[in-house]
């Protein structure tokens, strides 16, 4: 389909200054407009009599002229003047008034004792209900602005709906729509032709051949997704490299200062299983906050150790990193697996010697951050990348530090739950081991929700932690007045706290924005004990611990995704003590406060994040969009797991046969070599 890679600028009508406008919905190409889904629908089919017509609402009906259009002009200051057209119309249930402002070569289309179909919103109250500036068209025409279901696309400023809607039929009538699903599948699954569904999803005859466009288009998507991760899998599935011995694991266990939960043993296993099969492993690791992944990593680094292999533990910041050389030095180097920490923040000479300790093979265990990427460091034979919270790292990243070694094996490590239907399209090309049990010795977190009526109570609770000797994390949803209006901002609210409401305890502040060294510096020493309360913002999400730390405060924690929030309540309860998180909002909203009432229900990650998705969409799953995460242009991963499911299994289906059409796999190519698919 060439002309689909054709700029828009060849439309008639386009020129550069409309591209640009176009551009920034992210239309280049006429195979842009086609796939630019209309957001939403007008349904203008329904006819009403003028009786009927309810105010404030957009609505067709028939009527006759029944006076000719008058215009008046009304001077204004500076040689300007206010144009306006008056006409009056008539069914057989009444007459209405319409007026046209500065529109009087419209409103003189209408010709006296003629017939038209109107659409428009009714406006007023008792005293006198009028029309202005409706669309209007001969009875007998073929009804482009009334009497069918009109699309609405996403708009910049700039364009009109009118104008995205023919550049989008100019794209239609000069593209050639070619087909990427087997006949057999369209049969078996009751799927219209690509043609006709694109012509239906932009032009609906019917709300049932609008439906059917989108539940095609939507398998088609998901359908191309699947197909490219079954040919990734199926090329993975035929490398080849080493097996790994496994027999050495039992010196493993015996160093463990505890017991293995039986998932832990569980993942453990199919990692090894993993190394024994001689294929390249590519495997997610994910377990909720605290469930002990971090020794599943240690396990498999061990291993990999121990045959001589290389291991690369990527985090993603610089605390997690230390955190991560703290636990598995003391643990690792007895066994003989020497370990080493790689960061931004060394000086330009202890890079150097750690970099040659990594070259020359002196180094086993490699623990950093974005440190392991540059082309500096150098493995002498890297051969199992670990990435842990993989959703902080893009694509490219995680593929740069594979590159590094010959084939090495893989290990994703995540703490954030992600639902299953998601987990289908982000690690699809990958085999999953769940982590769900926790340790023993968890203490379980109780939730409350609160506003601010219950401040002082809240206040008084922070002064009893710290008399008995615990810890509190308050955590707010921006750094500085100004950033986020009418919310918490950690900067200020630390001063405050500390000024006037706790002068006699001790407050730190941390934020993304202070300096690596600094940060580490403020989080050691609340470690350690040195402060009370520590103020912060989403920077202590993911990895910091302390075990002492037994409440945990959310500013406006309705600004939150529920996945974060669970997050940020793993951060407590690591310790022997009663542990609890409170939620701070004034949202009233019905469907906030049932959201985070949930959040207070439940300690299940799993089912926190199979609700975040519902309520927030794929796109804000994590927070923000990140790279690895498709962005698909009419498919809803929440809303359409059974045409997921359908798309799946046919796709897998057409990749073990090999039915690859030319089309399908020139679907497959654009998407593979899109920067944001996941690839090993």
């Amino acid at each position: 389909m060439a002309e689909n890679t054709q700029s828009i600028r060849t439309l008639p009508g386009i020129g550069p200054k409309k591209a640009q406008l176009f551009a920034k919905l992210g239309i280049e190409t006429l195979g842009d407009l086609l796939r630019f889904y209309p957001r939403d629908y007008e349904d203008r089919t329904k006819l009403l009599p003028i009786a009927s017509l309810e105010a404030d609402t957009p609505a067709c009906f028939i009527a006759s002229v029944v006076t000719n259009p008058q215009t008046h002009r009304i001077p204004k200051p500076g040689n300007r003047q206010l144009e306006y057209t008056k006409v009056v119309v008539a069914d057989h249930t009444g007459r209405l008034n319409l007026t046209f402002f500065n529109a009087s070569y419209t409103a003189q289309r209408l010709i006296r004792g003629e017939t038209y179909c109107f659409y428009g919103t009714l406006t007023g109250d008792y005293l006198g209900y009028a029309m202005a500036n409706p669309l209007f068209e001969p009875l007998d025409s073929e009804g482009n602005v009334t009497r069918r279901i009109m699309p609405i696309y996403p708009l910049t400023a700039g364009l009109t709906n009118k104008q995205v809607a023919q550049a989008v039929q100019a794209a239609i009538a000069r593209c050639r729509i070619e087909e990427t699903i087997p006949d057999e599948i369209r049969e078996a699954y009751g799927l219209c032709d690509a043609d006709s569904a694109l012509r239906e999803i932009h032009t609906p005859s019917s709300a049932q051949s609008l439906e059917e466009a989108r539940r095609r288009l939507i398998f088609e998507e998901f359908y191309v997704f699947s197909a490219a991760l079954s040919i990734v899998r199926a090329k993975r599935t035929v490398r080849t490299v080493p097996a790994y011995q496994t027999d050495d694991m039992a010196q493993f266990y015996d160093a463990l200062p505890f017991g293995l939960t039986g998932a832990q043993q569980r993942a453990i296993g199919e990692i090894l299983s993993d190394f024994r099969a001689g294929k390249p492993m590519s495997r997610l690791v994910q377990g909720d906050v605290g469930s002990g992944k971090t020794m599943v990593a240690a396990a498999a680094a061990f291993c990999a150790g121990k045959n001589h292999k290389q291991v690369a533990l990527m985090a993603p910041t610089e605390i997690l990193a230390k955190q991560h050389l703290d636990r598995l030095a003391p643990l690792l180097e007895p066994l003989g697996i020497r370990c080493i920490l790689l960061t931004g923040s060394l000086s330009a000479a202890q890079k150097k010697a750690v970099r040659q300790a990594i070259a020359d093979g002196e180094a086993d265990l490699v623990i950093g951050t974005h440190a392991l990427l540059t082309e500096a460091t150098v493995f002498s034979d890297l051969g199992l990348v670990i990435a842990d919270e993989q959703h902080r790292f893009g694509v490219a990243q995680r593929a740069a530090l594979l590159a590094k070694g010959e084939q090495p094996h893989l290990l994703i490590m995540s703490a954030t739950p992600i639902p299953r239907t998601l987990a289908l399209i982000l690690y699809g090309d990958l085999d999953v081991s769940v982590i769900d049990e926790l340790p023993p010795g968890r203490q379980p977190v109780e939730t409350f929700l609160v506003d601010e009526r219950y401040r002082s109570r809240l206040n008084g609770f922070i002064r009893k932690q710290a008399e008995e000797g615990h810890q509190t994390f308050i955590v707010c949803p921006a750094i500085e007045e100004g950033e986020t209006e009418s919310f918490k901002a950690a900067e200020q609210w630390a001063q405050t706290l500390k000024n006037s409401v706790f002068p006699n305890l001790r407050v730190a502040l941390l934020h993304g924005k202070m300096k690596g060294a600094e940060k580490e510096a403020v989080m050691e020493s609340f470690a350690a004990q040195k402060y009370d309360i520590l103020v912060a913002t989403t920077v202590i999400e993911v990895g910091v611990d302390v075990p002492n730390a037994t409440l945990m405060v959310v500013e406006n924690a309705d600004r939150f995704g529920l996945s974060q929030l669970h997050q940020l309540r793993g951060r407590i309860g690591r310790g022997g003590a009663k542990s609890y998180c409170i939620l701070v909002s004034d949202n009233r909203n019905e469907e906030t406060l049932a959201r985070l009432k949930a959040l207070c229900a439940t300690s299940d990650g799993f089912r926190i994040a199979e609700e975040d998705l519902k309520l927030r969409g794929p796109g804000d799953f994590f927070g923000s969009r990140q790279h690895g995460l498709p962005v698909f242009h009419i498919g809803n991963l929440a809303q359409d797991l059974n045409v997921l499911k359908q798309a799946q299994q046919a796709a897998a289906d057409t990749v073990a046969a090999g039915d690859i059409s030319p089309a399908l796999q020139s679907a497959v190519d654009a998407l593979l070599n899109n920067d944001n698919f996941v690839m090993n």
